[in-house]
């Protein structure tokens, strides 16, 4: 699939992303420490460090994921494998990959793991 696409292009944006998150991430663990800090000073506070501590954890984890994500595609550039599914090792959409260049699978794949990973409802 590679041989079709502009690698270079998505390869620039995920090395910059790449950075981005990591830079994000830094800082929210500084962050993080500090609000620690504040919190243990002012405890007459906390219920508003608290809440903001989890708004930071939170966008923390999505950066992680997301940085995961970015980093497993750069190494599929690496191995030739860029814009494959990981599943059928068919190829990954254009648009989906302008979207979102660290995408793994087809749109067809990912909409079937969506739905597998989403709760059942209960009676």
């Amino acid at each position: 699939m590679q041989g079709d696409m502009d690698v270079n292009s998505y390869k620039q944006r995920l090395l910059e992303l790449e950075a981005t998150l990591s830079n994000h991430l830094r800082r929210d663990v500084v962050s993080g420490r500090e609000q620690l800090i504040d919190a243990a000073a002012d405890a007459g506070d906390s219920s508003v460090a608290d809440e903001s501590e989890g708004e930071n954890f939170a966008e923390a984890e999505v950066d992680t994921t997301t940085l995961q994500q970015v980093q497993a595609a750069l190494r599929r550039i690496e191995n030739g494998t860029y814009g494959q599914c990981l599943l059928d090792g068919g190829p990954i959409e254009p648009k989906r990959l302008d979207a979102a260049p660290w995408a793994a699978y087809c749109i067809r794949h990912q909409k079937r793991l969506d739905a597998a990973s989403r709760p059942k409802p209960t009676l």
